[in-house]
């Protein structure tokens, strides 16, 4: 993995680009002032094609440097995130940088524009979740001249500093320990693929491991917007609508297997011996239930951790696997 840190584009870059001065920029920035229809096109063409994103700090931060973190980070709505952060903001604080974040709800062009908003307070790094950004907001990082911390993901190509683990093998581990349980009809409640990327790959490795054992997946119901335990329970109830005989039923990760878990107690179904339910990251409340919650433990607090040291420590780029734990649990 190769990485060269790009200098911030300027001001002066924007006008040599359009062809005009610096102050007519600013004014068409700040949309003030005169200037024509066809010089606005110009600026803002010249804007978009070298990724500037205007300066709300000039000068206050030029001598000595931004203590500023930001996170641009998909929800709030689970531990996950969370956890991230205060293993990040820990490192931080101690170290006297600040953390400031955003939310996107797992909208790509939200990303954008958060990324935009908050690169214009030129922080120190900026860290997102994976890899997969829009043409737009990668364009803005790489000419940001900022770090750029990638989180929770390691199948792709970073752009700076990346802090996860494999999310594809974790969907292949998952597959594996359901099969060598004696498993064969399983099927799968998600929640929506093409925003949550990370889950999109375990569920591709999931099945491509299960169709290599000759066991493709059953079925499977996926449910639209975020994931939760009242969407797992209603994910499962579904499925169980339209293929009765599956012995065991794969979640997203643990909020949607915890509300999979509740609809098997509310309607009688035996765990495991009548249907296994396998979730994802471990949380704490899936081992407090009286059937632990077969699962895979990720690295959330230390994940933020790491890359909080790896900032503060002006690291060179560099892909950090810090692995994951399978947990056998009592549910499958």
């Amino acid at each position: 993995m190769e990485f060269k840190h790009q200098a911030t584009v300027t001001l002066a870059e924007v006008a040599q680009a359009a062809g005009v001065g610096e102050s007519t920029v600013s004014r068409v920035l700040r949309n003030h002032g005169s200037f024509s229809g066809k010089t606005r096109e110009r600026v803002m063409a010249a804007v978009e094609r070298l990724g500037y994103v205007p300066n709300r700090i000039a000068g206050t931060l030029a001598s000595t440097g931004s203590r500023l973190v930001a996170f641009v980070i998909p929800s709030l709505s689970n531990i996950v995130f969370p956890d991230v952060l205060r293993g990040a903001s820990a490192v931080l604080e101690e170290n006297r940088y600040q953390a400031v974040f955003s939310v996107t709800d797992y909208d790509p062009g939200k990303e954008e524009a958060l990324a935009a908003a908050m690169l214009a307070w030129r922080p120190a790094a900026v860290m997102l979740a994976g890899y997969e950004h829009t043409e737009g907001t990668v364009k803005m990082l790489r000419a940001s001249g900022c770090r750029i911390v990638e989180l929770l993901d390691l199948d792709g190509d970073a752009l700076d500093i990346a802090v996860g683990f494999s999310n594809r093998a974790a969907g292949r581990e998952s597959a594996a320990f359901l099969l060598k349980r004696g498993y064969r009809r399983i099927g799968y409640v998600g929640h929506d693929l093409n925003r949550d990327t990370r889950a999109g790959k375990r569920f591709s490795s999931f099945c491509e491991t299960l169709d290599a054992h000759d066991a493709p997946l059953i079925a499977r119901e996926i449910l639209a917007g975020a994931s939760s335990v009242e969407n797992g329970r209603l994910g499962l109830e579904r499925l169980l609508a339209r293929t009765t005989d599956l012995d065991a039923v794969y979640f997203s990760n643990d909020d949607m297997a915890l509300g999979g878990y509740f609809h098997c107690l509310a309607e009688r179904i035996a765990i495991p011996s009548k249907l296994a339910i396998f979730g994802y990251n471990g949380l704490d409340i899936g081992q407090a239930t009286p059937q632990p919650l077969s699962t895979i433990r990720t690295p959330r607090v230390a994940t933020g951790q790491i890359a909080a040291q790896l900032v503060v420590g002006n690291a060179p780029p560099q892909a950090v696997d810090l692995g994951f734990e399978l947990i056998e649990g009592a549910t499958a």
